[in-house]
């Protein structure tokens, strides 16, 4: 596999409320995510180097964009999250590689701040969550 960089982005998708899938791609202006594991210390005093376990794998993501109220946009992806508590199928690929389909792992939003700058600018920020316990996958299209 070659070095890339993150240009186009093929799929950037999540669920509106009702369970739609919506791509949001033009909305986002950048994104994070990461997908941890839980470790647990079980060095002995025998050892003088760390042992670890690891445990549980989580995820969570941070989207960015530009506010677009237009019909299927990302105002009617997230503007019912101070009023519901949906969870949100998604789907991120980018060089044939998908994250977010299978297994299907759902993410909780839990905020919609709307930023007004000195400028003008009107952007919004959607940190999201694991929901459902489905390990985080990477796979090949």
């Amino acid at each position: 596999m070659a070095k890339e960089t993150g240009l186009a982005w093929s799929a950037l998708s999540i669920d509106d409320s009702g369970g739609t899938l919506r791509d949001i791609r033009n909305d986002i202006t950048n994104f994070e995510f990461a997908s941890p594991r839980a470790v647990q210390d079980v060095t002995g005093v025998d050892k003088s180097a760390m042992e670890r376990l690891l445990l549980l794998a989580d995820m969570s993501m941070s989207l960015n964009g530009v506010f677009n109220d237009a019909s299927n946009a990302s105002h009617d992806v997230f503007k019912t999250v101070p009023s519901t508590s949906v969870a949100r199928e998604f789907t991120l690929t980018v060089s044939g590689q998908t994250l977010g389909t299978t297994p299907l792992c759902t993410l909780l939003p839990t905020d919609y701040a709307l930023t007004r700058a000195a400028d003008g600018s009107l952007t919004w920020q959607v940190p999201l969550v694991l929901a459902n316990g489905a390990v985080p996958t990477w796979t090949s299209a």
